[in-house]
């Protein structure tokens, strides 16, 4: 797996599991169970967590930026205005000129608002973001946000920290044969099978936070999703083999001793 690079907007990411940094107990405990996921992409809410003082305890000083990407969110942004605000703070603060960009439309559901999604990826492409949107499971919009000069697109597969899993498995096919820009599914994993089950449909990695963090023991998920994501790309780079509906034998018939 150590050859199995991915590439967006000509950086080289060693990973295709990446992870998120909330609702973990503590710094220490974030730390290390980015250490045990393999992730080298760690995303951070430049809202939501202390990446920009270096005079106090900062979430940086667990995560080296020499080590991992650094990829801060607008999480908690529930409008175009506080989605830059937050993505021009962390590039001026030297974070990083990637933003997973996040333009929240309904405070229950944390659906995203895509007409405010789209306007926001414009804006900050054109600023020299590298922008990775999080939006539906909408091979249409996700065409549009390609369009806008969107590095990757980042359908959910659920609700944000529902850990239902893959919902609509078909509308994820037909993102990836619409758009042709790296497919990243964020959102809604709940275990490691389903980060297993996205590999395996040909997604180009997973984005996951509350399945590991809000797990009984966090750095045991961790791994377990490390190894989930190895498999399930192993398996769609191997192949699968054809669904039938009556059974076929394993061994040759011809030659058989009667």
């Amino acid at each position: 797996m150590n050859n199995d690079t991915l590439k967006i907007a000509g950086i080289e990411f060693k990973s295709r599991l990446w992870v998120g940094t909330g609702k973990y107990r503590d710094f220490a405990e974030t730390k290390a169970a980015i250490e045990a996921s393999g992730a080298d992409v760690v995303t951070v809410a430049t809202r939501r967590v202390n990446i920009t003082d270096r005079n106090s305890e900062n979430l940086l000083d667990y995560i080296d930026p020499k080590v991992y990407k650094i990829l801060p969110n607008t999480a908690g942004c529930y409008n175009v205005a506080d989605a830059l605000r937050y993505a021009r703070l962390a590039r001026e603060a030297g974070v990083s000129d990637m933003v997973k960009l996040e333009v929240i439309g309904d405070e229950r559901t944390l659906f995203p608002d895509n007409e405010g999604l789209l306007e926001a990826t414009k804006i900050l492409v054109k600023e020299g973001f590298i922008v990775f949107p999080y939006t539906n499971d909408d091979p249409i919009m996700c065409r549009k946000l390609e369009d806008a000069g969107a590095a990757a697109v980042m359908p959910l597969a659920a609700p944000i920290g529902s850990g239902l899993g893959i919902r609509n498995p078909y509308n994820l096919k037909i993102i990836m044969e619409t758009v042709k820009v790296p497919v990243i599914v964020d959102a809604g994993v709940g275990t490691a099978s389903d980060v297993a089950v996205a590999m395996e449909m040909g997604v180009e990695a997973v984005l996951l936070n509350t399945a590991i963090a809000g797990a009984k023991d966090p750095i045991k998920m961790a791994h377990a999703m490390r190894l989930a994501c190895d498999a399930g790309r192993l398996a769609y780079q191997a192949g699968r083999i054809q669904r039938k509906l009556y059974a076929t034998a394993s061994s040759p018939l011809d030659g058989m001793i009667g």
